[in-house]
């Protein structure tokens, strides 16, 4: 594997995990929706703040803890369904879609609300921004190939909240999708030995529709987005 051998043979990286735990409190304490300025301008402050190589641990280790706790907490709510209604859902990392397609409205979706606190416009597509602009360095520091699932799994959760877990398309919506879909493409193409594409996004890249985007002020659509042919543009290279 590329990354052991950067990490045993290659010029020694240097990392500060002071530095990095410094940089985790300021993404959780400063930013998020109780911050004063839009979601876009929050990405823009945080992606400067970690563009380093702790900065680029801080980014993957916030990809991973929002991926674990949102499958925990999809576990618990599975869990709860089958307790008052008797009825089993099964929660595959993988593959979310066939659980939102069957539970649809007895789920709530997420990413709004784990206790980590990052915010999916926020913290979260700033740290996906992150590992996609320093994507030829992440072997240097972690072996990317968890992490490449764990963004497949936020996109995952993303698209079907939209689909099924009425999740509101708007613009700061749109933009995650986007930095999700080139993000991972970038992640995909500095590796040696890269995964098969997840059954979601295979799915999704069989389509051809657009979804609108709305103003997240408003009922205005202001645009659209056609997830299929961005997950083509970027994952068929």
């Amino acid at each position: 594997m590329r990354w052991l051998r950067r990490l045993l043979g290659g010029r020694k990286v240097q990392l500060d995990p002071g530095r990095q735990q410094a940089l985790l409190h300021d993404v959780q304490s400063r930013y998020g929706p109780h911050a004063r300025i839009r979601f876009t301008e929050q990405v823009e402050a945080l992606t400067g703040s970690l563009d380093s190589d702790d900065g680029l641990v801080v980014a993957t280790r916030i990809v991973s803890q929002v991926a674990d706790e949102a499958h925990v907490d999809l576990r618990a709510q599975a869990q709860e369904i089958h307790r008052r209604t008797g009825r089993r859902l099964l929660v595959h990392r993988r593959n979310y879609r066939p659980l939102w397609k069957e539970a649809g409205p007895a789920l709530r979706w997420p990413l709004f609300a784990l206790p980590c606190g990052f915010h999916p416009y926020a913290q979260v597509a700033a740290a996906i921004t992150v590992v996609g602009n320093r994507a030829p360095r992440l072997d240097r520091v972690i072996d990317p190939n968890p992490l490449v699932t764990r963004m497949f799994e936020v996109l995952d959760l993303t698209t079907s909240g939209w689909e099924y877990g009425r999740v509101r398309v708007d613009t700061d919506a749109a933009t995650l999708a986007d930095r999700l879909i080139v993000s991972a493409g970038k992640v995909l193409a500095a590796m040696d030995d890269p995964p098969r594409l997840p059954p979601a996004v295979r799915e999704l890249m069989r389509r051809n529709n657009t979804v609108a985007v709305h103003d997240p002020a408003g009922p205005r659509a202001v645009g659209g987005i056609n997830l299929g042919a961005r997950m083509r543009e970027e994952f068929l290279v």
